[in-house]
């Protein structure tokens, strides 16, 4: 039935799926990261956990660690949504509007698992216009769409929380969040604004993007702010 976003989600970031005994207590998913595993097909196909797992194999020019062929990393992709917990899948908006993951994606929706369209961007925030076309877009391609910027100042957080809810109040399923020192509270604000999904390491020191509170402490804030 593919993983439910129609409340907030938060998801335990790992290159391990080991970590998944410890993130149990206060996450709700498991985002498993391919490109950061040496063996992520054989690690996923002997899981045992509880919760369930988005699968994201996330290449290097959108901030990952997969640096072979692309069509290659979105195969691999495809063939973990053979995986009975995979629940969820993440990919690239870049490769969605290219065509490369159509067929990732029909595949996702033949076996239930819910599609997340990811753009991400490192060097700052757009404008606002921009923040807004860009989120739609992944919306209209996804069944979540997730945008994550780098913050610089207090402003751009603003207008990534505006976005948010802008979107969110109109029945939109969005993710936000913006990296880096001055936009790391937006991980725990945004979800006040309507986004879905929260990512938080169980290990604060195997952080997967920068800003990223540990799981414990985003599950309390969270939860303090609803």
């Amino acid at each position: 039935m593919g993983l439910d976003f129609d409340s907030f989600v938060l998801v335990a970031a790992t290159a391990n799926l080991s970590d998944e005994s410890a993130a149990r207590e206060h996450a709700d998913a498991v985002e498993f990261r391919m490109d950061l595993a040496a063996d992520p097909l054989a690690e996923l196909r002997a899981y045992d956990g509880e919760l369930p797992i988005l699968v994201t194999n996330r290449a290097v020019w959108e901030g990952g660690e997969w640096d072979g062929d692309d069509d290659e990393r979105l195969a691999v992709l495809e063939d973990a949504l053979a995986v009975d917990a995979v629940e969820a899948v993440d990919v690239e908006l870049e490769s969605l509007r290219s065509g490369a993951a159509t067929e990732l994606r029909a595949a996702a929706r033949d076996r239930d698992v819910s599609v997340v369209a990811s753009a991400h961007d490192f060097e700052g925030t757009p404008d606002e216009i921009e923040l807004l076309d860009t989120l739609s877009d992944a919306c209209e391609r996804a069944d979540v769409g997730k945008l994550a910027v780098t913050a610089e100042t207090r402003a751009d957080t603003l207008a990534l929380l505006a976005v948010t809810h802008r979107l969110a109040s109109d029945g939109r399923t969005v993710a936000t969040m913006a990296m880096g020192e001055a936009g790391s509270h937006t991980r725990a604000v945004a979800p006040v604004y309507g986004s879905t999904i929260g990512y938080a390491p169980v290990d604060p020191d195997e952080a997967t993007a920068p800003g990223q509170y540990d799981l414990e402490t985003l599950s309390r804030l969270v939860a303090d702010l609803e």
